[in-house]
């Protein structure tokens, strides 16, 4: 046997390595986010449960985006060995320019509640990490402030068409004078989706001061404070609402829209064209056939209707009846970069991102978002190299099995 003994002070010493301690607490607590998980769960932490709710909730029985994760999670890789992966490049083209990542920050309305930094530091932070950010009609950030704080960024401008038609032209007029390079029409949303998490926690735009949201507030005082103290929330667009998110968009959004509509949009906007809301392979060839130059294959992220198809099952048929003449995009469930690795091996030119930003925004402002960026830029490098896959270019849909 071993014969046993203690080892001394001069054996241990060596083994101990003490971390200096990190004053900042927003630093440390990235420090410990390893995935877009560990920031979602700081972020829960940190930020009223009303608030939280309305980030990571879904429509309904939440089945949707239950669908779409697990679809995600039970993809199988098809790596290849004996590659040489010493070196590999991420980047990919986006509607004719370089972009150093295969995603785009998707819009998300209301980005200053979820931290006071809101819309102008998650486009500061894309355009660091060299992808697109998109602004939406339901921002807490005007599209020339935005333009302002961010002029040499890719701005894209995330536009839903109102009852109210001058007002959209008027949306869409702004845009194009202040810069903004693409315009993604979100097509799925003819009334809101039932958010029951949103209704049963009472929750308002802005928040209001209940007795429960008082009480919530001494649990997330930080939050609070800076509520409290920085610029009131304004909307991008439109003047004040102080109703549920379903309610607001029944009393904003056309659910008269049609196809024909498109030509409306033309009317007005030149550049780039992005569809949003994608569901079909039909309406993918009806919206490329009236001039979109993407599409994006998209449930709303879960939150509109439930037990709709799971984007990503969609893309092989999709790319194949339009990817000739138009870019497909996907979202909804993706959480990682293995996530985005797959989208792009089943066809996507881009995966479209707004949770996975959003929970590091909550996490720790413009910081957040950077560390969001980080992980999801290591997740996609290691991914690549152990498929045995040099560049974004080079996956095909021979690396990735769908359940």
């Amino acid at each position: 046997m071993m014969a046993r003994q203690l080892q001394t002070w001069h054996q241990l010493k060596p083994l101990l390595k003490l971390k200096p301690f990190e004053p900042d607490p927003t630093t440390r607590r990235l420090a410990n986010a390893h995935t877009i998980g560990d920031l979602r769960t700081a972020a829960r932490r940190r930020t009223p449960r009303s608030i939280f709710d309305y980030v990571d909730g879904a429509a309904e029985a939440e089945v949707s985006i239950k669908r779409a994760r697990r679809v995600l999670r039970d993809v199988e890789f098809q790596p290849s060995v004996l590659r040489d992966v010493g070196t590999v490049d991420l980047s990919t083209q986006i509607l004719g320019r370089r972009s150093e990542l295969p995603y785009v920050f998707a819009p998300t309305g209301f980005t200053r509640m979820m931290q006071h930094e809101g819309e102008i530091a998650v486009a500061r932070s894309a355009r660091r990490f060299g992808v697109p950010y998109t602004l939406s009609t339901m921002g807490t950030t005007s599209i020339e402030d935005l333009a302002v704080a961010v002029p040499d960024a890719r701005n894209w401008f995330g536009f839903y068409v109102w009852k109210d038609r001058a007002a959209g032209e008027d949306l869409m007029t702004r845009a194009r004078e202040a810069g903004y390079e693409t315009l993604v029409l979100t097509v799925d949303v003819p009334v809101g989706g039932a958010r029951l998490r949103d209704n049963r926690n009472g929750f308002t735009i802005p928040p209001a001061l209940t007795a429960k949201t008082v009480l919530d507030g001494a649990l997330h005082p930080s939050w609070w404070l800076n509520f409290l103290t920085t610029d009131p929330i304004r909307f991008a667009t439109f003047d004040s609402w102080g109703g549920t998110i379903e309610e607001l968009a029944a009393h904003l959004f056309d659910p008269t829209v049609e196809l024909s509509d498109l030509e409306w949009v033309r009317e007005f906007w030149d550049g780039p064209l992005v569809v949003k809301g994608i569901q079909t392979v039909a309406d993918a060839e009806r919206v490329v056939g009236a001039g979109a130059d993407a599409v994006v294959l998209s449930n709303h992220g879960g939150r509109q209707l439930d037990r709709a198809p799971v984007p990503v099952r969609l893309l092989p048929d999709v790319v194949q009846a339009v990817g000739d003449r138009a870019e497909v995009y996907v979202d909804s469930g993706f959480m990682s970069g293995a996530d985005v690795v797959a989208g792009i091996a089943l066809g996507a030119r881009a995966v479209l991102l707004g949770r996975a930003y959003l929970y590091g925004l909550m996490a720790g402002g413009e910081r957040g978002v950077d560390r969001a960026n980080e992980i999801l830029t290591a997740e996609i490098r290691r991914t690549l190299q152990l498929l045995g896959v040099r560049s974004i270019a080079e996956l095909t849909p021979a690396h990735v099995t769908l359940p």
